[in-house]
């Protein structure tokens, strides 16, 4: 820069080249989703992100079915899909895991999946869903290797 702090005519300013998003991570993807939504599904999806990484310090972010961030640890553990009227977090084996608190409010019938349906206000019992998302990696880190 010239000594007016104005870039000489002619010169770009050097920037880091922005990725596809078919480069970018799976935390960069969630991080965006994140920033996209821009409202209170944005906080929520981030909220429970940092319960998630609290809970399984080495949990695995990845991305799945074009555009559904995906926790997992030896297995999926829960998945946080963004509507316009919720925040859905489906826990692949849900079925299985104990709920004494009473967090799944939705997929109850299935055989295998529940589901933790929370709409813009609501509040979420934070050890709760702590305990319910080691609960599913112990689950899954106990099942037999093949």
């Amino acid at each position: 820069m010239g000594e007016t702090g104005q870039r000489p005519a002619g010169r770009k300013a050097l920037t880091a080249p922005k990725k596809d998003k078919a480069e970018l991570s799976a935390a960069e993807l969630i991080d965006t989703r994140i920033r996209e939504l821009g409202d209170w599904r944005a906080e929520t999806l981030s909220h429970i992100r940092a319960l998630i990484h609290e809970a399984v310090p080495d949990v695995e972010e990845t991305w799945k079915w074009r555009g559904v961030p995906v926790w997992e640890k030896h297995g999926i553990l829960c998945t946080g899909e963004t509507y316009k009227d919720k925040v859905k977090l489906t826990f692949a084996k849900g079925a299985t895991l104990e709920d004494p608190t009473r967090l799944f409010n939705a997929s109850l019938d299935g055989n295998m999946r529940r589901a933790i349906d929370l709409m813009a206000g609501d509040s979420l019992n934070a050890a709760a869903f702590k305990t319910l998302i080691r609960a599913a990696a112990s689950l899954n880190t106990g099942k037999k290797k093949k």
